[in-house]
């Protein structure tokens, strides 16, 4: 499959989340049944994959948790917040960069439309 279409599959089982729950829960309702719903709708899904930290000769074999990763190479931050920053794409380029994957996407649920709280993040290596 493209990364186009699981992107599209992504967003569509987002959107079914936000459209039965609404704004306003906490990140990790959205991301357990985001999860579900990738998994029922026939993506491999890792749920708080760690991704270990290498700076020269020191490795943190858990340094970070990526919410979700989809098919390998897809990575998928789940927020609640009233508002998206620039820490917010930054820490989805890192995970990119550090598990070396292309796209990646970032989702604020905490939005009356799901649409508006999605933001593509793309690794230019």
């Amino acid at each position: 499959m493209e990364d186009n279409e699981i992107t599209e599959k992504i967003i569509g089982c987002a959107i079914k989340v936000h459209k039965a729950l609404g704004p306003g829960l906490l990140e990790s309702a959205y991301q357990s049944c985001l999860y579900y719903e990738l998994v029922k709708s026939g993506l491999s899904v890792e749920k708080e994959k760690p991704l270990p930290l290498v700076y020269e000769e020191v490795k943190l074999d858990c340094g970070y948790r990526m919410d979700l990763v989809i098919e390998k190479r897809i990575v998928v931050e789940v927020k609640s917040m009233d508002a998206l920053t620039d820490i917010h794409l930054a820490q989805v380029l890192t995970y990119l960069k550090l598990n070396n994957s292309r796209f990646g996407l970032l989702i604020n649920c905490n939005v009356l439309k799901l649409k508006d709280g999605i933001k593509r993040v793309v690794n230019g290596y």
